[in-house]
């Protein structure tokens, strides 16, 4: 974050324009830059050539997001005074605004030289660095402005944020505190706190931080989304309804307060995915080329490009490996960049390596420099598996990385920017009435949208109920999701069917401690005993999980965020999945499987109908039974598994893209 700009010391022949910028600058200062700008405006209107006018009004603009305008002040500012420091740090931090980075560097080296001893510009110069991925050089310049100005707490927190970036966690979290004991009040700072507990999984602790965040100011960016997020890691649903609420009204205001995969499992509601997603692009990746490349002709094969942070053993991987061996190497050559690297002794990764014509390793590039080594291999087609999750890198396509690009399969929902052309879909995930939910054209594949791959297969142990505390003679209800897809309404259902199915118990990943603690809390409010909720431990090999997947009975699918990767594990381990459909994306990942396993059956409307199901089928075995004879059958006979079948549709739609876009036409869709 950038250091706040608002140091001036006013001079002025003319006595009211003295005065106007005096009040602008009070109320740039109280967060209110339209007045301020109505009062420089008069200012400059009596004293055209003052510096700090010029300069003050460059600050205006920016706070104002307008930054192209705010250069344009700055650069007159300049023509007045070439050796102002100030400006020159000005000019950096718009060009930041703008990822124009290593502008914003010469900027910030310029203001230097002039004012050595100015330690926002050594901080931010840090930021800029950060953003370019120069770590250790970025590093440096936050020690330089520490060394200025010991006790200045951006400083420290932007130190922080490096630090974990290098994953030097415990040196992040001494940053931030003393960034916090500098300055107590200083939300932000409790903000990146949290972001360092997070990614260290302690949940708890990033809990406390992220509310005192929201605390201290209520508008800190993306606080309240985490705090949101993070109750529901921990199964922490206090007052979560009217925190919903809040956050709903500012994501419609545009405000940013939530990053878009968080709010997939709060609401059920497309157009305020399409709405935040648009937010979250605006203020993180905005357009930056203008121009899109032009697909060069002189190659025969259509070029695919693959981007995404999770090649390693992780679940996309864990579903693509076979599609990018399959893909028709007579017609297209495709590209792997791997935005993160992975432990050399994965074997996923290893597999990986060999399953592309090429494979990039960029993770310590910018986004900029990938987008220009996808653009120099001279990449058609980009594909983008990891739109709005943790990791991903979407200034790449901002970039344009490639004439056509796609949002495929990691974010099940909207990107929210105009530079993705298409996101491949399926009628059930985006039912055509739903399309202007969507910023992207879709992509309708004829089956689920979902790929597996069919060498994953169960392993040949042989696992008994005993084994993992499950009973025996009862019917065992199972939920292997991520705890952040639980919620009340969701609990509540579990108990009303536990409550009436009395010969059952529900197995259920046990995720985190707190989670596990928080969730038998509010089973006990509903009437639900602890002996019928039953915890699973993580497996470390998938073929063990998926073996053990065939001790339960029913899979009950969680609302509004589905089963995904884990309603593919049930029903290729021949347990059925009952669901609940909903409106967005998310929320109808499950029905497209089960229409594409032909098990419509299994669908459900509301949460009558949810819960009439599963105690119907608990207190029916013979049912259950014909339910789990039929998957079992049509796990061999229908397209859901079928993965040759899959890539064969899946370049059909890549060719039609292609073609579409060499005729320079435009459809609302393509079908395949």
């Amino acid at each position: 974050m950038h250091a706040p700009e608002n140091k001036f010391s006013f001079l002025s022949m003319n006595p009211q324009a003295l005065l106007l910028l005096n009040q602008a600058l009070q109320y740039l200062r109280n967060n209110n830059p339209n007045s301020a700008a109505l009062l420089v405006k008069q200012a400059l209107k009596l004293d055209p050539k003052n510096v700090d006018a010029l300069r003050l009004f460059g600050v205006v603009l920016a706070q104002k997001h307008q930054h192209i305008e705010a250069l344009n002040y700055f650069q007159k500012a300049l023509k007045l005074d070439p050796k102002n420091g100030l400006v020159f740090s000005n000019i950096g931090n718009t060009l930041q605004e703008l990822k124009r980075y290593e502008e914003a560097l010469v900027a910030y080296d310029q203001a230097i030289s002039l004012l050595p001893n100015y330690a926002e510009a050594y901080s931010n110069r840090g930021n800029a660095l950060h953003e370019l991925k120069r770590y250790q050089q970025a590093l440096l310049s936050h020690r330089q402005a520490i060394a200025i100005e010991p006790n200045y707490a951006e400083a420290y927190s932007n130190l922080g944020n490096t630090l974990r970036e290098l994953k030097r966690y415990d040196e992040s979290l001494a940053a931030s505190d003393i960034a916090t004991k500098i300055r107590p009040n200083y939300a932000e700072a409790w903000c990146n706190k949290g972001n360092t507990f997070g990614e260290l999984k302690r949940y708890e602790e990033a809990l406390v931080a992220f509310k005192t965040a929201v605390t201290l100011k209520r508008d800190c960016d993306y606080s309240l989304g985490k705090l949101i997020h993070t109750k529901m890691l921990l199964g922490d649903w206090t007052g979560l309804d009217n925190e919903i609420e809040q956050l709903t009204k500012k994501i419609n205001l545009g405000e940013n307060v939530m990053s878009p995969f968080g709010l997939l499992s709060a609401v059920d509601s497309p157009a305020l995915h399409l709405k935040c997603s648009k937010n979250w692009i605006n203020h993180n990746h905005p357009q930056t080329s203008l121009f899109p490349n032009k697909i060069n002709t002189k190659h025969q094969k259509i070029r695919i490009g693959y981007f995404s942070a999770d090649f390693k053993s992780h679940p996309v991987a864990f579903l693509t490996a076979e599609l990018f061996e399959l893909h028709n190497r007579d017609s297209f050559e495709v590209f792997a960049f791997s935005l993160q690297g992975a432990n050399p002794e994965d074997k996923t990764r290893a597999r990986l390596l060999t399953s592309f014509d090429q494979f990039f390793d960029v993770e310590e590039k910018t986004d900029l420099e990938i987008a220009h080594l996808s653009q120099s291999l001279n990449i058609d087609i980009a594909i983008d598996l990891g739109g709005h999750t943790t990791f991903s890198r979407t200034s790449i396509f901002a970039h344009k990385a490639a004439p056509i690009q796609i949002n495929y399969l990691g974010y099940p929902g909207s990107i929210g920017a105009e530079y993705f052309d298409y996101i491949v879909a399926d009628r059930a995930v985006i039912p055509e009435e739903n399309q202007m939910h969507y910023s992207e054209k879709i992509i309708y594949l004829p089956n689920s949208y979902m790929v597996d791959d069919s060498s994953r297969v169960m392993s040949n142990k042989k696992f008994t109920r005993e084994e993992f505390n499950l009973p025996s003679n009862k019917t065992v209800f199972c939920c292997f999701n991520n705890s952040y897809k639980f919620n009340l309404e969701v609990l509540r259902s579990w108990a009303n069917i536990l409550l009436k199915a009395t010969n059952s118990v529900l197995w259920i990943s046990e995720n985190n401690q707190s989670f596990k603690k928080n969730l038998l809390i509010e089973f006990q409010k509903f009437g639900v005993d602890d002996n019928r909720i039953i915890f699973a431990n993580r497996m470390n090999a998938m073929e063990d999980h998926l073996n053990r997947c065939q001790l339960a009975d029913l899979f009950l699918d969680t609302f509004p965020y589905n089963a995904h990767t884990t309603a593919i594990d049930a029903l290729k381990s021949s347990l059925p999945i009952l669901t609940l459909s909903g409106e967005s994306f998310p929320s109808r990942v499950t029905e497209s499987l089960l229409q594409t396993i032909e098990l419509p059956e299994l669908i459900t409307r509301s949460w009558v109908e949810y819960e009439s199901l599963a105690i119907e089928l608990a207190l029916n075995p013979d049912k259950l039974k014909k339910i789990k004879a039929k998957l079992i059958e049509n796990c061999k006979s229908t397209p859901l598994f079928n993965t040759r079948l899959y890539t064969k549709h899946l370049e059909e739609a890549y060719l039609k893209a292609f073609h579409l876009y060499q005729e320079g036409l435009n459809p609302t869709h393509i079908f395949v």
